[in-house]
C-alpha cells in the first residue's frame, strides 16, 4: 500500500468494501433500495478507480495516446448499466442516463469547475481552440440524435426505418469517433496536456494493469446488481424511469470521477480541467452512446434507437448552446459556473415528474 497516496488508499478500500456488500445484499435478497444505494456508490468509486488507474498509465504514454486510452477505457461502467438495462428493456432509462451523463458533466461539473475556479482564483483563462473543437464534435452528435428523432416526429418516409436510420447514425458516428483518434494521437484538441499529470510517484505498471483489470471485473458485476434493484426501487420511491437514468445513474457513472476537473480548475489549470470535463461529455456523445446502439442489437434485449424523447433533447441542445457561450472567449468566471449548475437544477426539476 506504500505506492499510494492518502486519497488513493481511500478510493481502493471504499470500492472494495461497497463491490463485497453489493454482493452480499445481492445474494441475501435484502431490500432493493438498500443494494440500489450502496451498488450506485460502488459503481461512482469503481469511476473514479478506473480513472486513477488511467491516469497512471498516462504517465508512461504521451499526451494523445491517454487521451484515446480514457476514451477508451473511461466509460466502462456506463458501459455495463447500458448493456444490463438494455437486457431488462429498460431502453427510456438508457436514453436519459446518456443524455444525463452529458449534461451532468457539461453542466453540473463544468459549472462546479468554473465557480470554484472562478471564487479562488479570478477570471481565469485559457487556450479557447482545444475546447472548441471538442465542443463542435459533441454539437455533431448532438446533431446525430436530433436527425432520426424529426425524422420520425415529422412522419417523413424515413420513420418506418428507425431503427436501421439509428444504426446508420451510430456507425457514421463511430467513424468521426476513430477519425479523431490520429488527431488525439498527434497531440490534438482531445488530447490531455502533458504538463498537467501527476508529478507524484507512479504505480508500478503490474499493479496498475491488475487494478485496472479487477475494477473493470468489479463494474461489470456492481452494475448488474445496480440494475436489477433499478426497478423495485423506482416504484418504492415513486419516480420515474426518466428522472432516474438522467440525474442518478448519470452521476453514478461517471460524473463523480470528473469532479479531478473541479480540483484542477481550483488549482488554476483551467486548460487541463476544461479538457477533462469537456472530453468525458465528448466521449459518451461521440463513443458511449453509438457503440450501445450497435451493441444493443448484438447482446439480446431491447434495441436501442436514437429516437429520444424531444424534451430530452431540447434540453440538451440548451447544455451545448450554454456551455459553447460559456468557454467561446476563452475566459471563464465563477457567475458562469452558477448559470450552467442553475440550468442543470432547472433540467432536473423539470424531470421530476417523467
Amino acid at each position: 500500500m506504500s505506492a499510494f497516496r492518502r486519497s488513493e488508499r481511500a478510493t481502493l478500500l471504499i470500492a472494495a468494501v461497497t463491490t463485497v456488500l453489493s454482493g452480499i445484499f445481492h445474494v441475501l435478497g435484502l431490500p432493493p433500495l438498500l443494494v440500489f444505494v450502496v451498488s450506485g456508490v460502488g459503481l461512482a468509486v469503481l469511476a473514479a478507480l478506473i480513472g486513477q488507474a488511467i491516469d497512471q498509465l498516462g504517465q508512461r504514454l504521451s499526451a494523445g495516446a491517454t487521451g484515446v486510452l480514457q476514451s477508451a477505457l473511461g466509460n466502462l461502467p456506463e458501459l455495463f448499466i447500458g448493456i444490463f438495462s438494455l437486457r431488462a428493456g429498460l431502453v427510456a432509462l438508457v436514453q436519459a442516463a446518456l443524455i444525463g451523463s452529458v449534461l451532468a458533466n457539461s453542466l453540473l461539473v463544468l459549472g462546479l469547475a468554473l465557480f470554484v475556479g472562478g471564487v479562488k482564483n479570478g477570471t481565469q483563462h485559457f487556450q479557447a481552440e482545444a475546447p472548441r473543437a471538442i465542443t463542435t464534435l459533441t454539437l455533431l452528435a448532438v446533431a446525430a440524435l436530433i436527425v432520426p428523432t424529426l425524422a420520425v416526429g415529422l412522419h417523413t418516409p424515413a420513420a418506418a426505418h428507425a431503427s436501421a436510420l439509428s444504426l446508420a447514425c451510430a456507425l457514421l458516428l463511430l467513424v468521426v469517433f476513430a477519425a479523431s483518434i490520429p488527431f488525439s494521437l498527434g497531440g490534438g484538441a482531445s488530447s490531455v496536456p502533458l504538463e498537467a499529470k501527476d508529478s507524484a510517484a507512479a504505480w508500478p505498471m503490474s499493479l496498475t494493469v491488475a487494478i485496472l483489470l479487477v475494477a473493470a471485473i468489479a463494474a461489470a458485476f456492481v452494475s448488474e446488481w445496480f440494475v436489477d434493484s433499478l426497478t423495485p426501487t423506482i416504484e418504492l420511491l415513486h419516480i420515474s424511469q426518466t428522472f432516474t437514468g438522467l440525474v442518478i445513474v448519470a452521476i453514478a457513472g461517471n460524473a463523480v470521477e470528473n469532479v479531478v476537473g473541479v480540483r484542477l480548475a481550483a488549482a488554476n489549470k483551467s486548460d487541463y480541467a476544461l479538457s477533462i470535463i469537456l472530453n468525458s461529455s465528448l466521449q459518451v456523445a461521440l463513443g458511449l452512446t453509438p457503440i450501445l446502439v450497435v451493441l444493443s442489437y448484438l447482446v439480446g434485449g431491447a434495441a436501442l434507437t436514437l429516437v429520444m424523447p424531444a424534451m430530452l433533447l431540447v434540453v440538451l441542445g440548451l447544455a451545448a448552446v450554454l456551455g459553447l457561450i460559456a468557454i467561446y472567449d476563452g475566459e471563464t468566471n465563477w457567475l458562469e459556473g452558477v448559470a450552467l449548475m442553475g440550468l442543470y437544477g432547472i433540467i432536473g426539476a423539470a424531470f421530476w415528474w417523467g
